[in-house]
């Protein structure tokens, strides 16, 4: 089984080729460029370094968000469209957990993080690899407070934690932990890994109704709505 990983919800654009248990090939950077122009490039370059052609793929993971409307719509398109052209599954991985999954050994509680403005962000948590809490939006200095009143080491992961670090140290202090900045960045093996096994226990989503997981409205769609009353 061959799984084609893609994550561009938000600065990073990785994508990433695994078989069964063996990781074929990874590209990624985290820069702030037009994932929709480098996207299509970058998958044909590994494949084509992989010697893989498309119709060897058996299925697509994408990280699906949160993150950047453009960037998870763009590369939740990019992904149906190969999923529907080559008949093979689909699966859908939380943005956040990508991050997550950079460190699923540390001896506590691993939240990763993406600024969502105004004091917020989309957040979630895991514990021991595994999930203890959905991803949401929230407000960071009441969640640091009530992470602290929890007495257990946190691990704050990815980029934008640099935006809400001193707050969050300010009120949670020494169970506040940050990572080194490679943990910072999701990878689309992991993506790839995951999906593989969510296919394998044929948890795949139907293409043509998968949508990415906003967790909120675009800033352009709430003003649309508050003019119209609602």
């Amino acid at each position: 089984m061959k799984i084609l990983g893609i994550d561009t919800s938000n600065l990073v654009l990785s994508v990433a080729v695994m078989e069964e248990d063996k990781l074929l090939g990874e590209y990624t950077t985290n820069l702030k460029k037009n994932h929709s122009i480098r996207l299509m490039p970058a998958i044909s370059l590994l494949m084509e370094e992989l010697d893989v052609d498309p119709t060897d793929l058996t299925g697509i993971a994408i990280a699906h968000g949160p993150g950047s409307y453009t960037g998870t719509r763009m590369g939740v398109t990019t992904a149906k469209s190969m999923a529907w052209s080559l008949g093979i599954p689909l699966v859908g991985i939380s943005s956040l957990e990508a991050v997550a999954g950079n460190a699923p050994y540390f001896p506590g509680r691993v939240c990763p993080m993406f600024d969502a403005r105004r004091g917020q962000a989309y957040a979630s948590l895991f514990e021991n690899g595994e999930r203890v809490m959905k991803d949401q939006i929230l407000l960071v200095e009441p969640w640091s407070e009530q992470l602290a009143s929890e007495g257990t080491p946190v691990l704050f992961l990815g980029d934008d934690v640099a935006l809400h670090r001193q707050m969050i140290v300010d009120k949670m202090g020494t169970l506040a932990v940050f990572g080194p900045a490679e943990w910072n960045v999701p990878r689309a093996s992991y993506i790839a890994r995951i999906g593989m096994e969510e296919i394998k226990a044929g948890r795949h989503v139907e293409v043509d109704t998968f949508t990415p997981q906003y967790l909120q409205l675009a800033e352009a769609e709430s003003k649309w709505l508050a003019s119209q009353g609602k």
